[in-house]
């Protein structure tokens, strides 16, 4: 007999990660309170789809940046020849759906959003194909105070979830006419010293200059550090807004720094531009950037919006938080189920639903290819859950209408009772009320159930 063919493993594609069951639990803590946080200011959520016309990010992040050049997963739709791209950001997404369905038309939105983005680079710490953004976007609000306030939420969201050491920095690009004005002078600057100019530098000289002040080359530094400053250039407008921005900071204690040199990768900043920076991971040391895109709703053919928001990059504050010591981890469950016996399993099933209609967690011992287990190995597993009470229905209690509860958590010789099943729900409840109030339930004080 022939040996059968072994079947080849198929594998996830390189930069685009599965996140696990036990890796879950520090994304549904970050998850959780960035949405408290973003609900606290009135923002609401909004979801597009994943997949946009390539149209809309070549017309709106700009032909001539990174992105569109070589990082968009870009297709033609098999179907009707439609070109498509994967978002590789999720602003011009917001704005193509506020300008179709008119959301700003009665007034100003606060939205915001999260989910997968996607950019073909190369993988490295905190910087995936795949990765993950939370983003806000204040749509209508034309002055300094909608800035202030995004920042200002940021603060919110680092304390919030123990984050220290990210600090602000801050610039103005002013309008698009002081750009164009600094722009000349910024060609005419660069182009005396051309023969110091890297390949990369060469290249965007005359597409997009600004992006050189940002370069990480060090032959360049001194020449980048010398050039004409946009800030230099900013009329009376631009420069109120960007005082304004400070003043409010300064009076809510938000410390930042003001970089000349930030520009941010988009085409469609104006005026503030911002980043929220760490030195704790290395190169890749931006956690959250945004700033003001006043004229992105014209240039997708809708009407004159001001507009500003933020990104901020997932993977990399679960970096942050693991560093800081945060797992996340909550029990799995506040009651597991043992039992033996198809009366006692009957009879655990029951008891199981009542338990959760009482707002609790309940995991039942559920059969493994190996079988249902013994008492020993069931109670095992119970343990290892983070379950504070264990409750036992055996052949023995089925017959009698009872249930053994076991505290698992307290090392008491008299930690065990048996008591009628019918009592058993409020028995449970009574002893982890009593156990809330002594701050003794749960080690961590996100797993907090409405018991009562």
């Amino acid at each position: 007999m022939s040996e059968s063919k072994k079947i080849e493993k198929i594998t996830g594609i390189k930069g685009m990660n599965d996140i696990l069951p036990e890796q879950s639990a520090i994304w549904e803590l970050f998850e959780n309170t960035v949405q408290s946080v973003l609900k606290s200011y009135g923002f609401a959520q909004m979801r597009t789809p994943i997949v946009e016309s390539t149209h809309l990010f070549a017309r709106g992040i700009g032909a001539v940046t990174d992105i569109v050049e070589k990082e968009m997963y870009s297709f033609e739709d098999s179907m009707n020849g439609d070109k498509l791209t994967l978002r590789p950001e999720n602003t011009a997404g917001i704005v193509r759906a506020a300008i179709e369905h008119n959301i700003t038309y009665e007034g100003p939105k606060r939205v915001w959003y999260q989910g997968p983005m996607f950019r073909h680079e190369r993988p490295q710490r905190g910087r995936y194909r795949q990765f993950h953004q939370v983003g806000a976007e204040a749509l209508g609000f034309a002055g300094p105070d909608s800035d202030a306030e995004l920042i200002v939420m940021c603060q919110r969201l680092w304390d919030d979830l123990g984050l220290k050491n990210i600090r602000l920095e801050l610039n103005s690009i002013g309008d698009a006419h002081e750009r164009q004005q600094h722009r000349a002078e910024l060609i005419a600057y660069l182009e005396q010293h051309k023969d110091v100019l890297d390949a990369e530098a060469q290249r965007r000289l005359y597409s997009n200059p600004l992006r050189i002040l940002d370069t990480k080359t060090p032959a360049m530094q001194e020449i980048v550090n010398q050039a004409p400053k946009l800030l230099d250039f900013l009329g009376e407008e631009s420069r109120a807004h960007f005082e304004g921005l400070q003043a409010i900071l300064r009076h809510n204690s938000i410390p930042f720094t003001i970089n000349p040199r930030l520009v941010r990768g988009l085409d469609y900043y104006n005026r503030t531009v911002f980043e929220w920076v760490t030195d704790e991971l290395g190169a890749q040391g931006t956690v959250c950037g945004g700033g003001r895109y006043d004229s992105l709703f014209t240039i997708f053919g809708g009407k004159p919006t001001p507009a500003c928001g933020f990104a901020m990059g997932v993977e990399r504050l679960i970096e942050l938080m693991k560093l800081n010591g945060d797992t996340g981890a909550t029990n799995q469950c506040d009651v597991y189920m043992v039992h033996q016996g198809e009366q006692a399993q009957m009879q655990a099933f029951v008891l199981a639903e009542r338990l959760r209609d009482a707002g609790m967690d309940v995991v039942l011992h559920c059969a493994s290819a190996a079988g249902i287990g013994s008492f020993k190995s069931q109670m095992k597993k119970a343990d290892a859950s983070g379950a504070s009470y264990a409750v036992i229905i055996g052949e023995d209690e089925a017959s009698k209408d009872l249930v053994s509860i076991k505290a698992m958590r307290e090392e008491a010789e008299n930690n065990q009772t048996t008591l009628p099943f019918l009592e058993a729900v409020d028995f449970i409840l009574d002893a982890i009320a009593g156990h809330h109030d002594d701050h003794a339930h749960c080690d961590n004080p996100n797993h907090i159930h409405n018991h009562h």
